[in-house]
């Protein structure tokens, strides 16, 4: 199955493709492999989930963070390659977590990305090498950002 097939199986709704608010590109693309920028969590309305993993988000809070910038990481690759389809597989995924000073499972949190991106091209292809980090402040305020590197055609 395609992996616009199945986002649309899985009735996800991307947000809009998010603008840069600095100096770089949302996505290059060199060879074979798209380097997607830092996203955030932005919600289908244009807004950001804010705030610090651990003090105002739990953890399920922070995970659901984590699959909607997932989800916004999707709609940067539909927008400058034209379809998810020539995405052939997950390479590297950098997930930052806004992190309280006592707060440890930043993998946990980041999870929410990686399991979207398994649900839609699978558990081989979707699944690729990914570090998980606490961060101090992220820009904004935002919950997490995550970053990706994607194979494709």
């Amino acid at each position: 199955m395609s992996a616009e097939s199945r986002l649309a199986e899985l009735k996800l709704v991307l947000p809009v493709a998010p603008q840069p608010v600095a100096v770089y590109k949302p996505l290059v693309t060199v060879g074979n492999l798209a380097y997607l920028s830092g996203h955030g969590p932005v919600r289908t309305d244009g807004t950001l989930i804010t705030g610090v993993v651990g003090k105002d988000l739990d953890l399920e809070a922070g995970k659901a963070a984590a699959r909607q910038v997932g989800l916004a990481l999707l709609a940067t690759t539909r927008a400058h390659l034209g379809s998810l389809d020539r995405v052939k597989r997950v390479i590297k995924i950098l997930g930052m977590v806004n992190s309280a000073p006592d707060f440890y499972d930043h993998p946990k949190v980041i999870n929410g990305c990686s399991e979207l991106f398994a649900e839609i091209w699978g558990m081989d292809a979707g699944v690729g090498a990914r570090s998980a980090v606490g961060m101090g402040p992220l820009p904004g305020n935002i919950a997490v950002e995550i970053e990706v590197i994607f194979e494709i055609a």
